[in-house]
């Protein structure tokens, strides 16, 4: 990030007089201040699980930029042959709540809304579990299961709680889901529309520098942006070619990066 301009510089002292009438711990103080840093805007960069194979990528360049992001976690399978909330993953989320970024819920099996069905409950299809590729009907009880058991299992992986926030699968809901995570104690997170990096989309038809341009040209101060951990389907992966890039140009712009625990929409829900 760029120090905010007309920062005047250190001044020398004129001569060993005037060097001995400053106080050293002032010097020392003077010295130790940290570069003051102007923000134009903050950009809320959310990442949802998937295939993972860009897991350890997001993470170094992440860490290389000293941002913190925010997580959404399912039980997908990964490149690995696992799913990404086994206990081969322990230590990746260990380290992610470690470094401050805050993770919340996509739903165990990443039950998709499909629609409002009877007696008050809504239809999903999972995309994985018993049911995977199958439309189930749920009661408001057991989609805060789906929403809740990503919590269990994250407390038996890490030690630690989920952030109060979940986002519906491929970002579908209805006014009844939305109810049914609010019940459950969860605020639901979409993204804004600039924020929809493209990275599910066909490689061929969407190129990663032309998602990349469209980002930079129109990503505003206070937008989320929905980014995956890899997408099984895309050709050439997003992330490799587009996520430093992105985030340098971002920073070039004088924006900075926060967890979804500073949004304004999200602050009073933290503070519970």
């Amino acid at each position: 990030m760029a120090a905010a301009p007309g920062a005047a510089a250190a001044v020398a002292p004129a001569s060993a007089a005037s060097a001995a009438a400053v106080p050293a711990s002032a010097v020392s103080a003077s010295a130790a201040a940290p570069k003051r840093v102007l923000c134009k805007g903050t950009i809320y960069l959310t990442f949802d699980t998937g295939s993972q194979s860009q897991a350890e990528l997001i993470a170094d360049t992440l860490s290389r930029h000293k941002i913190k992001a925010t997580f959404f976690l399912a039980n997908e399978k990964t490149v690995r042959g696992d799913y990404s909330l086994d206990p081969s993953w322990s230590a990746y989320w260990k380290a992610r709540v470690a470094e401050g970024h805050a993770i919340g819920s996509h739903t165990f099996d990443h039950a998709v809304y499909a629609k409002d069905g009877a007696d008050g409950k809504i239809v999903v299809k999972p995309g994985f579990g018993d049911s995977a590729g199958k439309q189930i009907s749920l009661t408001s009880k057991q989609y805060c299961e789906q929403i809740q058991r990503v919590d269990q299992r994250f407390v038996e992986l890490t030690g630690k709680h989920l952030d109060p926030i979940w986002r519906a699968p491929a970002g579908r809901t209805s006014p009844r889901l939305l109810e049914m995570g609010q019940a459950c104690g969860y605020a639901h997170v979409g993204w804004s529309p600039a924020g929809f990096s493209g990275d599910e989309l066909s490689s061929s038809a969407y190129p990663n520098d032309v998602l990349l341009k469209k980002s930079l040209r129109d990503l505003r101060g206070g937008d989320i942006v929905l980014i995956h951990m890899g997408i099984w389907s895309r050709k050439d992966a997003w992330a490799p070619a587009n996520l430093e890039p992105l985030i340098s140009g971002l920073e070039q712009k004088d924006m900075c990066f926060a967890t979804l625990r500073e949004h304004p929409d999200y602050l009073s829900k933290f503070k519970k």
